[in-house]
């Protein structure tokens, strides 16, 4: 045996326990320690440190040339015992798990027993290495990836089925729309499963449940499956009719609304009001009737309109915004003046163009004489009016 030993890992990341081949050295032999490692140093049986990322000296009672005269009463064998176990920190990824056997839970929609397996990917860490050392190792040379997997098989299935058929019947999912929450399923498990490997040192760092084993040509199934897509068929149908018909809605909304901007903004260009244009349809009707009517004193037919060109739009306007507006005002009925949207009683504003409204009184509040144009005074008795 050289006089001091340089105790090293460099092996693969897909073990989590490895112990040095070197036993019994002697003093002041060499650990080096990489920066994804741990180790262990064990004296007599006891692990006296844990010493992370480094390079450090170890002190035992084996002392070189010395060994064979100490170890005679033993038969050559060192009496200080001494040894190094190296713990990779490394996360082990892409570890597969899947149940071993189906799951019976009820199913939560339609009240039918079911039989379900899962399957998926998890990832571990080693948490506290003497823990793990001491609960699951023991004296063995090395731990595995793939022994520890074996180790925890039994122990896994047993507790995902438990807390899968808990889940699964707490949250009241669905075995139909089972595939909709993987992520909320696989969160909750890896609640329920974090303090089990930490019972042996070990981190659960991810868990994710990837597919659900449906019992697919169970007849039992088959029927309650037929019969849930064909409701949420309905369902969607439904939906669809519904928001077509807001949506026509909408669209006869907005076309009446750009309709009334269009006449608005036509009025406008042309220079006249919605009074006006109401006014040149009650004169147009007055000269196909000449001289009958309510308005045959007037005296104004289609031919003397003709004459009086381009200021028809003043004359009517004057001659029968008075009649008109006193027509709405009798019939409880207001327009707006620039649109000809019908106005809401009391509104000051168009809600169609947003045009300013006028309104006038009614009659002289003390002779009574009936107003048929806006005005501070009455023209019968010259008393103020209020508007």
């Amino acid at each position: 045996m050289a006089i001091a030993e340089v105790i090293k890992y460099e092996g693969d990341n897909s073990t989590f326990v490895w112990k040095h081949p070197a036993e019994d050295f002697n003093t002041n032999s060499q650990l080096i320690v990489h920066e994804s490692q741990e180790a262990i140093f064990f004296m007599n049986g006891q692990p006296m440190d844990l010493f992370g990322s480094g390079r450090y000296t170890l002190e035992t009672q084996n002392l070189p040339i010395l060994n064979k005269i100490i170890n005679i009463p033993t038969g050559g064998e060192s009496a200080f015992h001494c040894e190094v176990y190296f713990i990779n920190k490394v996360d082990q990824m892409a570890i597969t798990w899947g149940t071993d056997s189906k799951i019976q839970y009820m199913e939560p929609t339609y009240g039918f027993p079911i039989y379900i397996g899962a399957g998926g990917e998890m990832s571990l860490r080693v948490q506290n290495s003497k823990q793990l050392l001491i609960r699951l190792v023991g004296t063995e040379a090395d731990l595995s990836r793939d022994k520890l997997v074996l180790y925890f098989r039994a122990f896994l299935m047993a507790r995902i089925k438990t807390y899968m058929a808990q889940v699964l019947k707490a949250e009241k999912i669905s075995i139909f729309e089972i595939d909709e929450h993987l992520l909320e399923f696989s969160e909750e498990l890896k609640k329920r499963l974090d303090g089990n490997f930490l019972d042996y040192g070990i981190s659960l760092e991810r868990f994710f449940v990837t597919r659900i084993v449906k019992p697919d040509g169970d007849p039992q199934y088959e029927n309650f499956k037929t019969l849930h897509y064909r409701q949420y068929a309905d369902i969607t149908d439904a939906k669809i009719r519904q928001q077509v018909e807001v949506i026509d809605q909408q669209t006869e909304s907005q076309k009446t609304i750009i309709e009334a901007q269009g006449i608005a903004q036509k009025r406008s260009i042309e220079g006249y009001t919605y009074q006006q244009e109401r006014g040149f349809d009650v004169a147009e009707k007055m000269a196909a009737n000449e001289g009958s009517g309510n308005f045959s004193s007037v005296g104004i037919g289609l031919g003397m309109m003709a004459g009086v060109g381009g200021t028809v739009g003043n004359i009517v306007g004057d001659t029968f915004s008075g009649a008109i507006n006193n027509i709405n005002q009798n019939n409880g009925d207001l327009f707006c003046e620039e649109c000809g949207a019908k106005v809401i009683p009391g509104a000051e504003f168009c809600d169609e163009c947003g045009h300013q409204i006028i309104t006038i009184e009614k009659q002289c509040s003390k002779c009574g004489y009936i107003f048929v144009r806006p005005g501070k005074f009455c023209p019968k008795c010259g008393f103020r009016r209020k508007g």
